[in-house]
């Protein structure tokens, strides 16, 4: 049975409320995409939705918003991957098209610039953790662009906020990968969206590639971000201002990874 009905009649928590017992609302984000945690027949949910069409003064219109949910499904319908929030389902609410995820037990580990180095955030607490964990956190994500890039899947706007660390499990998992494009694509925007510690020079620049080769900037600048100078050299190939002089491929960069963490005994 699907835990959420069709209900194109009425707005997202009216609706979620006749399916289940609503516990969380995140309605305070930048792109205007409203969202609720949701408990329904011994289950809990996220449940995304493109926001209200009455908004006004987001980046982008409503109907962008519900194009960018069809990404979403598209990507989670052909990548299958342990570390990536599980799509359960597709339906139609007052708002548009809305995407049930599996609830991912975890803290966000995103924090904002002056939050950072404050000891009690999720973020701060991640990176205090011994490196062999932070190593196997980079690990599965580099394993699940790997995945992605097999798939076709060019990076877009990743960085912390996408990632979910549940400190008990040691288990990473990684969600609202909406601006991910299938296959090489232009920039059409100048600055693109993202955060600027993740996002490689191309991203900045209208008319420039936006290729594998910028998921592989991505992922290095994870590596330095996460754990350091530990694989410097990797990131240093990765990170490089030439798309041409980087890694060609995830593939590639996963390998030069993996060979950096043996002889730094962290294999």
């Amino acid at each position: 049975m699907l835990p959420m009905p069709h209900r194109p009649d009425i707005e997202p928590r009216a609706w979620l409320e006749s399916a289940g017992r609503v516990f969380a609302c995140f309605d305070s984000q930048d792109s205007g995409n409203v969202s609720f945690g949701v408990e329904a027949g011994g289950n809990r949910y996220f449940v995304k939705t493109a926001g209200s069409p009455a908004a006004r003064g987001l980046p982008l219109a409503h109907a962008d918003r519900v194009a960018l949910l069809a990404n979403a499904q598209r990507l989670a319908q052909s990548v299958s991957h342990h570390a990536l929030t599980r799509l359960v389902q597709s339906c139609e609410c007052a708002w548009g098209r809305a995407l049930v995820y599996q609830w991912a037990e975890g803290e966000h580990l995103h924090a904002k610039r002056e939050e950072r180095a404050k000891p009690a955030t999720a973020w701060r607490r991640f990176l205090d953790l011994p490196l062999d964990e932070r190593v196997a956190v980079v690990r599965v994500l580099i394993d699940l662009h790997v995945a992605l890039a097999a798939k076709g899947w060019v990076t877009g706007d990743f960085y912390d906020g996408c990632l979910i660390y549940d400190f008990a499990r040691q288990r990473i998992r990684v969600f609202d990968l909406d601006h991910y494009r299938l296959g090489a694509y232009r920039n059409t925007m100048g600055r693109m969206f993202g955060s600027t510690r993740y996002m490689a020079p191309e991203e900045f620049d209208k008319g420039r590639w936006i290729d594998e080769r910028t998921t592989v900037f991505a992922l290095g600048r994870t590596m330095t971000i996460f754990l350091g100078d530990i694989a410097a050299d990797v990131a240093a190939t990765a990170c490089a201002d030439d798309p041409a002089h980087r890694h060609p491929s995830m593939a590639a960069l996963a390998a030069d990874f993996a060979t950096a963490m043996r002889r730094a005994a962290l294999a």
